[in-house]
């Protein structure tokens, strides 16, 4: 069951969370948040001006928007569409990168290493909170950026 928060323009340039706040909120509200792992997307419909060929991670206002978001709900990761391609989108829209146009999306390394750490170290005791296994879990989240973190990481954790 996919669920998707819709963000139009006016909610993104007014940092208004509610479009996200009212579908994460009933999410945490069932019983098995486990049931809503990996289902949630982003529709967002922000406007441009004809002709301006920026992606969506590339504009000011969006990228504070889930800033903000992210700010509010750390452990988000966990519930977005990763096959869909929602956690690649997350991550870019809150670290730092360049477009190249054979390569695709080149992140920097730094900023990317700190963004996987830190979401490691909150999904590790967020999960754990809810019961939740792991440390398969964000080993997989930090593969799908490239990264592969050692089960000694996890020990010292």
């Amino acid at each position: 069951m996919t669920l998707t928060i819709t963000l139009s323009s006016n909610s993104i340039n007014s940092l208004d969370l509610s479009p996200a706040t009212a579908v994460i909120d009933k999410i945490l509200a069932l019983d098995n948040i486990a049931s809503s792992e990996q289902q949630l997307c982003f529709d967002i419909q922000y406007d441009l001006e004809a002709g301006d060929p920026r992606e969506l991670s590339e504009i000011p206002e969006v990228r504070l928007w889930f800033i903000r978001l992210d700010a509010k709900y750390p452990w988000l990761p966990f519930l977005l569409d990763w096959q869909s391609g929602e956690f690649a989108r997350y991550a870019a829209l809150l670290v730092p990168h360049q477009f190249n146009s054979k390569e695709g999306i080149q992140y920097n390394p730094e900023a990317l290493e700190i963004f996987i750490m830190h979401k490691t170290f909150v999904l590790k005791d967020w999960l754990e909170q809810q019961n939740i296994p792991s440390q398969s879990r964000i080993k997989s989240m930090a593969k799908l950026l490239g990264y592969d973190l050692d089960d000694e990481l996890f020990q010292m954790l």
